[in-house]
C-alpha cells in the first residue's frame, strides 16, 4: 500500500495489463494500477502549497504595506523639507538682492567719496595758495605803510625845515569885506 500524493519513479509500464511498476524514494519496488499515477501533485498537495504560498504572500502583503507607509512616511517629510528649503532659498534670495543693491551703493558711494576726496585735495592747494598769497599780500601792505609813513614824515621834516623860513605876510583886516 502507498499513500495518496507518495512521489514514485515509473519503471515500466504494461498497457496490457493497466499496471505500472514503480519505485519509491526509499527503494521498495511493486506495482500500481496505472490510472492511479498522475502527473501533478495531488490537490491536496496542491491545496497545501497553494495555502502557504498565500500565507507568505499575504505576509509579504502585509510586510509590503507596512514598508509603503515607511515610504510614503519619508516621502512626506521631504516634501516637507522641500517646501522648508524652497522657503529658506526665497529669503536668501532676497537678501542676495538685498546686499547687491547695497554693494552697488557702496560702489558709487566709494566713487564719490573718491571725488570728494579729489575736491579736498583741491580746495586744501587754493588754501594753503591763498593764505601764503595773503602772507605776501600783508608783507606788502606793511612795507607800503612803512613807505607811506617814511614819505610822511620827509614831507614833515621837509615842511618843518622850510615853513620857518618863508616869510608870511601879514594882511591887514580891510582888505576882507
Amino acid at each position: 500500500m502507498v499513500d495518496s500524493g507518495l512521489r514514485l519513479e515509473v519503471l515500466e509500464r504494461d498497457a496490457d495489463t493497466g499496471y505500472s511498476r514503480v519505485r519509491t524514494a526509499g527503494g521498495t519496488e511493486g506495482w500500481v494500477l496505472s490510472r492511479y499515477l498522475m502527473r501533478e501533485p495531488s490537490a491536496r498537495e496542491q491545496l497545501q502549497k497553494l495555502t502557504s504560498q498565500l500565507t507568505s504572500a499575504n505576509t509579504r502583503g502585509t510586510s509590503l504595506d507596512a514598508q509603503m507607509k515607511a515610504v510614503k512616511g519619508e516621502y512626506d517629510t521631504a516634501n516637507k523639507q522641500i517646501k522648508t528649503l524652497e522657503r529658506e532659498k526665497a529669503a536668501v534670495e532676497k537678501e542676495l538682492a538685498g546686499i547687491k543693491r547695497t554693494a552697488a551703493n557702496v560702489l558709487a558711494i566709494d566713487k564719490q567719496n573718491k571725488t570728494l576726496m579729489d575736491d579736498l585735495a583741491a580746495a586744501q592747494i587754493r588754501g594753503d595758495t591763498l593764505e601764503q598769497e595773503n602772507r605776501q599780500l600783508t608783507g606788502q601792505a606793511t612795507r607800503y605803510w612803512f613807505m607811506t609813513g617814511a614819505l610822511v614824515l620827509l614831507v614833515g621834516v621837509v615842511l618843518g625845515i622850510w615853513l620857518p623860513r618863508v616869510r608870511w605876510q601879514r594882511r591887514s583886516r580891510y582888505d576882507r569885506f
